[in-house]
């Protein structure tokens, strides 16, 4: 697919906390300088959009929010793994930060400077491990005692060294949705910090390990800086026992989590973070490592869908049934999450702030709907009781917010081919990730 020109258009700025490369002008949803009418009118239904300004926009804020000290911006590829956008960002110097042999090929193969990728994750298997070495990454953010065995073996069979940071649990509440917690004592992630001082006392033994990090994530999205402020100061105390076993720990690692606003709301910027964060880091004197993911692209990309059916029933219920489906945006149906959603071509303009208490009193020329997919699941679902202006059928609504941990987490399910995903750059864009056929989901099962 070629590139195709937008519509010239003055730029409307964007509230704090809107997203940075969508806005509506003259009663329609541009993406930077084209009309997302357009581009579905070229690629089809459901599709990713996603704007190469806001991406970089948001790379570049968390980078001068940190510039403080030296810092290390580790991308979360879990959270958007195209390699459009991970080239995108790998031009720009940043690092990645991966969580599987499959992540580190994505990066490598958009780019990424192997030296400024790292590699998570609790479950890393020996091919990944090896894979990892032989690739020359910068370290292994290592969740357990066992796991440390393990790279320790291979690297020694591998007769190189690898670098390690020890991911500690510092049990802190992020006060976040409790399946995307990942500090908490309860959790998988992370080895607490009594084993921790064992794997510090016993060093010596991993002779094919340099141990010179020390790593946390809390989960995401956390709201504040309070919990990173609790977590340092848990890796910063824990910090003496490593230099009184000679460990050159060079690295300090908090992770990524940042919020993003969903709803059109002012939230934390990344200086806010940086305001409570660095002094932490100055007073130990470590290089920073940040792994942000969702800040980056999650309000650089949105989900487009056409109605296929407006459907009301004899008591009153309404749903608005799109060609989109949880197969393609899972995170209403996983974590309850909220998402702004509006027709591209309103017949009412969309509020500055959409919450999911909606409209008190409702406005006019709205519908109370529950917007719906067609996979045969009750949860395939992108909004329940939500008031939007009314909609008929072929119109398109865009789901807001859904760079991160939208495509990533897309399936295959009932057979649904995957959407395609496109690049938007001033007045043109660029399929990135073309539409999947029916061919593509058999094509490996025929012989």
């Amino acid at each position: 697919m070629g590139i195709k020109k937008g519509v010239r258009g003055g730029r409307a700025a964007p509230a704090e906390g809107q997203m940075t490369g969508f806005t509506f002008r003259k009663g329609t949803l541009y993406c930077e300088d084209v009309k997302v009418d357009d581009i579905v009118a070229s690629v089809g239904s459901p599709v990713y959009v996603y704007s190469e300004r806001a991406v970089l926009g948001n790379y570049r804020e968390i980078r001068n929010a940190f510039a403080g000290v030296s810092t290390l911006i580790c991308f979360s590829v879990k959270s958007n793994s195209n390699l459009s956008v991970l080239h995108l960002l790998a031009l720009e110097g940043s690092g990645f930060d991966v969580v599987s042999g499959g992540e580190l090929y994505r990066a490598l193969q958009a780019g990424a400077d192997p030296r400024k990728t790292i590699f998570a994750g609790v479950g890393k298997n020996p091919q990944e491990i090896k894979y990892a070495l032989d690739s020359n990454i910068l370290m292994f953010n290592v969740e357990s005692q066992a796991e440390l065995e393990s790279i320790n073996t291979i690297a020694h069979d591998n007769k190189t060294t690898a670098r390690v940071a020890l991911r500690l649990n510092p049990d802190v509440d992020p006060k976040t949705h409790a399946r995307t917690t990942t500090g908490k004592k309860e959790n998988k992630f992370g080895i607490d910090l009594g084993m921790a001082e064992k794997v510090v006392k016993g060093a010596k033994r991993y002779d094919s390990l340099q141990i010179c990090g020390l790593h946390v994530h809390l989960g995401s999205p956390i709201m504040s800086p309070e919990p990173y402020v609790k977590a340092l100061e848990k890796l910063n105390g824990f910090l003496p026992l490593c230099r009184k076993y000679s460990l050159p720990i060079e690295y300090v690692n908090i992770g990524g989590g940042y919020c993003i606003s969903y709803t059109g709301e002012a939230v934390c910027r990344p200086a806010d973070y940086a305001r409570e964060v660095l002094p932490l880091v100055r007073a130990v004197g470590l290089k920073l490592i940040l792994e942000p993911g969702r800040f980056i692209v999650g309000n650089a990309g949105i989900l487009v869908t056409k109605v296929l059916y407006d459907k009301e029933s004899s008591f009153g219920k309404r749903f608005v049934i799109c060609d989109a489906a949880m197969s393609d945006l899972i995170r209403p149906t996983l974590y309850d999450a909220f998402h702004r959603i509006w027709p591209v071509n309103p017949r009412v303009p969309m509020p500055e702030v959409l919450t999911p208490k909606g409209f008190n009193p409702p406005k006019k020329g709205l519908a109370k709907v529950d917007i719906v997919g067609p996979v045969c699941e009750s949860s395939d679902f992108f909004a329940r009781d939500r008031f939007i202006p009314k909609i008929k059928q072929g119109e398109l609504l865009s789901i807001f917010s859904a760079g991160a941990y939208g495509f990533t987490m897309s399936s295959n399910y009932n057979s649904r081919p995957r959407p395609c995903e496109v690049m938007v750059r001033d007045k043109t864009f660029q399929v990135i990730r073309r539409r999947e056929s029916y061919e593509d989901l058999v094509a490996k099962e025929i012989g």
